[in-house]
């Protein structure tokens, strides 16, 4: 029991290391200036050092001390978690553009006329040769990491469960199985909240101190505390991983399969269609799963104007726990009315039905991307062309990025672009507003801006959009019982083992590990400008609403 308990507190940190890459990976893209591409090959990258040792380990499981390998794997683990988190360490303190001179810089994004590239505006100063190579290095630290997560992973599922089934009494391994089947659908909304917790502290909150942060986490330009979680759940990992080295090894019993038999069973089992089916369909769901997983929140964020850290905390306590509802009620009308094989798989053709039926108008639930001058938005239409000069004589830098909300409703990248020449401060040195804005007219009169985004006014279908995702959720997964036992009762039962083994391995190939760089790719796609770093594109700024939501 003592082992049971273990067991499930280094499955819940193990995955809390994962799972919080997933709930700060657009923070990390803000950070680093990533695309999405590039962010979902960094979330599923753990799966590759993942998937190359998994099926030799599952098949040398008899020879070896099980409890001291999953201590080692969980070292490896709780190192790769410090790892993640040291790129902040080794990088200078995050830069934003701002409009009020502070203690880092006397620059500004104020319009200022006549200054043409003088010192007072923000130049290319980030593209040093020293700061290009600074970001080769955070993104090789981070896939390292993630390969080290990835390997130190392997022993700790398989062994556990094979070392829990061997020395419990079988009336209690099912029990015992079960909670750590529980704690592993648990451990990712864990996650989600621990990100949304740690995001709400500034990046640099151990480099900076409090007064000196002009930016509220509703700001675009904020970046929240990413690296902290990565502290706490590698820590909890090491914790976990010390008793492991004081359980005995115990004989286990003798494993029959052996690398002679390998290809003959693999063959029977892919030449089953029932199981070949069943397969390809969890690949299809696993797939969806693995890129919603790992971009949801960043959906969220965009479409709904939402600041990272509520985004994390719909997803880990309303999609998450629905999924778990999901699960059980799946395994609880199984196990009510004792169903067939061909009643399994007709139950989740329905629940997929349904689900279908459910998220079909998801696909509606949004707004059109904010009106931004210069990037989704031309005035030029309506004024002659008159509005384009507005802030010709401005000089502004091209890269700037401190979006402002002209009391015409429409966003400016920076007060620059807006042709602001004043800003207001108040007591605590942060911005009240900007004004004597050229660009913003009202009556004749020079307009006002107020500091972030205008938001893209949808805060109405948020409700909607989140119960429905929900019930989609739930729906859906009620066939994750009813799948299993499908494959589970039409092999052969001396294959049990070995199919379920292959099984994963099909899902990690195909579905974990392409899923998230398939729909960072597919986002990538909607970007309508991009934040150029080094002549490079670094992060996205403004994504096509409307593509966004329907790709």
């Amino acid at each position: 029991q003592f082992f049971v308990f273990c067991h499930g507190l280094l499955q819940l940190s193990q995955l809390l290391v994962s799972g919080y890459l997933k709930s700060s990976i657009s923070t990390i893209e803000k950070r680093y200036g990533l695309s999405s591409q590039t962010s979902g090959l960094l979330a599923s990258f753990n799966e590759v050092g993942n998937t190359l040792l998994i099926v030799f380990i599952s098949y040398f499981g008899s020879r070896v001390h099980r409890p001291r390998f999953i201590g080692c794997g969980a070292i490896l683990v709780s190192v790769a978690g410090f790892l993640m988190s040291l790129p902040h360490f080794i990088t200078g303190p995050y830069e934003y553009d701002k409009s009020v001179a502070s203690v880092f810089s006397n620059t500004t994004d104020l319009c200022q006329p006549g200054a043409s590239g003088s010192p007072g505006n923000l130049s290319d100063a980030g593209c040093t040769p020293h700061a290009a190579r600074e970001n080769h290095e955070v993104l090789l630290v981070m896939f390292i990491a993630q390969a080290l997560l990835g390997i130190g992973g392997v022993p700790i599922q398989p062994f556990g469960i094979s070392y829990i089934d061997d020395f419990a009494s079988e009336r209690n391994s099912p029990l015992y199985l079960g909670i750590l089947f529980s704690v592993t659908v648990i451990g990712p909304g864990v996650a989600f909240m621990l990100g949304s917790a740690m995001l709400r502290f500034y990046v640099d909150i151990d480099k900076v101190t409090g007064d000196e942060v002009q930016l509220t986490n509703k700001d675009p330009r904020w970046v929240g505390a990413w690296w902290l979680g990565f502290l706490v759940a590698a820590s909890l990992v090491a914790l976990s991983a010390v008793p492991y080295f004081f359980f005995p090894r115990e004989m286990p019993k003798e494993f029959l399969l052996f690398l002679s038999d390998f290809p003959l069973v693999l063959l029977r089992n892919l030449r089953h269609p029932v199981y070949l089916l069943v397969v390809l369909a969890q690949v299809n769901l696993s797939a969806m799963v693995a890129g919603l997983a790992t971009f949801m929140g960043k959906f969220l964020e965009r479409q709904f104007s939402l600041t990272a850290s509520l985004a994390n905390m719909i997803i880990g306590a309303v999609n998450i726990p629905g999924a778990m509802v999901g699960i059980v009620v799946g395994g609880a009308i199984l196990k009510r009315f004792q169903m067939s094989l061909r009643q399994c798989s007709a139950m989740c053709i329905l629940g997929m039905f349904l689900c279908l039926l459910v998220a079909f108008p998801l696909l509606f639930l949004g707004c059109p991307t904010q009106k931004v001058a210069g990037v989704t938005y031309s005035e030029s239409s309506e004024f002659g062309h008159h509005a384009l000069e507005c802030n010709l004589q401005c000089n502004c830098p091209e890269k700037a990025y401190n979006p402002i909300c002209g009391s015409n409703a429409i966003e400016y990248i920076s007060p620059c672009s807006a042709g602001c020449r004043a800003v207001n401060i108040d007591a605590d040195n942060s911005v009240l507003n900007y004004a004597n804005c050229s660009c913003i007219s009202e009556n004749g009169l020079a307009g006002f801006a107020k500091p972030g985004t205008c938001g893209t006014g949808c805060s109405h279908l948020f409700l909607p959009f989140v119960v429905l995702s929900c019930l989609a959720g739930i729906l859906a997964s009620t066939s994750h019982t009813p799948s299993f036992m499908l494959i589970l009762r039409s092999i052969q039962p001396e294959d049990k083992s070995f199919a379920v083994g292959i099984q994963f391995m099909l899902l990690r190939v195909l579905a974990w590990m392409p899923g998230p760089v398939l729909y960072g790719s597919a986002i990538d796609t909607t970007c309508i400008l991009w934040e150029k770093k080094c002549d490079r594109k670094a992060a996205c700024r403004y994504y096509d609403n409307t593509l966004f939501r329907q790709r």
